[in-house]
């Protein structure tokens, strides 16, 4: 693809600078053979083979940008999205925005956790207590499905020691491994919301040229999330067993057979699996007759 010099022709993706979904996002970028220089002084880069800068901020303003035609695309936890999406229509503001593609990254869930010494029997046991948060109305729109009348305490940080502090009774914050929940005697009882990763665009009318960048951009990452999930298997099978080996193949489409030199009763067998391939998998290939497996990631796949 030309490179495109005209700034305003050149995508804008603003991306969070620190943190874990800010690694996730310059390595799908990488993989996505966009070449982006490390964000450790600046805060807007601009990848030298494609066109599209990075900018790097808090994910909380990530939205807010998108929406408002700032940048054009975000990547960005659901979880912020819904809570700056639920501001909005709680204040009228203008701007639009799509999810372009769900990311396998970023994977967390927003929890109910309470002291580990607290009896929890249900929702009900909720009822009058002060639940902090960093995450309000995500947090009220729960409790107001639920029809349970709760304080909601907004705190921008360190949700977890509120209980501690006597500032609330429970806390309502993203639970990934658990870990920081079990350090601060806490333990979650109510998940309320899945989140991950996602790529968000401005829903305004693109140029020619940024429909263009996008396309391509969109191709790309759809080619390394399928390689991410993909595998290349190779084996030799007996022809008298093939039926049986494909069907063991998670998830693959029709396989590549080809002869085996000097060995009229085997082949050997290709294929791509889109589906993980376990040990299980392999062992039960051994006992269908297959033999010399192989299974290797897959870098880059187009369909």
């Amino acid at each position: 693809m030309p490179p495109i010099t005209t700034p305003k022709d050149r995508l804008r993706l603003a991306v969070q600078k620190s943190g874990r979904l800010s690694t996730d996002s310059l390595d799908l970028l990488k993989h996505c053979g966009i070449r982006v220089k490390s964000p450790k002084e600046r805060l807007l880069l601009h990848a030298d083979n494609f066109p599209i800068d990075v900018l790097f901020v808090r994910d909380d303003d990530i939205p807010q940008l998108v929406m408002d035609g700032v940048c054009d695309l975000g990547i960005v936890g659901t979880n912020v999205l819904e809570e700056a999406a639920l501001e909005r229509r709680t204040t009228g503001a203008a701007g639009g925005y799509a999810v372009e593609r769900p990311l396998d990254f970023g994977g967390c869930r927003l929890a109910l956790a309470l002291p580990e010494e607290r009896p929890y029997s249900g929702l009900r046991d909720l009822q009058g207590l002060r639940i902090a948060t960093s995450y309000p109305r995500l947090t009220g729109r729960f409790l107001a499905e639920q029809n349970i009348q709760a304080q909601v305490v907004y705190l921008s940080g360190s949700v977890e020691i509120a209980p501690r502090l006597g500032i609330a009774d429970v806390i309502c914050d993203l639970v990934a491994s658990g870990s920081t929940l079990e350090a601060n005697k806490l333990r979650a009882v109510e998940t309320i919301f899945k989140s991950t990763a996602v790529l968000l665009r401005n829903s305004r009318e693109f140029t020619a040229e940024k429909r263009h960048a996008l396309e391509i951009l969109l191709r790309r990452i759809d080619g390394v999330q399928r390689a991410a999930e993909a595998k290349y298997i190779m084996l030799h099978a007996p022809k008298a067993n093939l039926a049986a080996i494909k069907q063991l193949l998670p998830g693959s489409e029709n396989p590549t057979i080809l002869p085996l030199a000097g060995d009229e009763t085997r082949v050997a067998l290709h294929a791509v699996c889109q589906e993980a391939v376990f040990w299980e998998t392999m062992e039960s290939l051994k006992q269908a007759g297959a033999t010399s497996i192989l299974v290797l990631p897959i870098e880059k796949m187009m369909l």
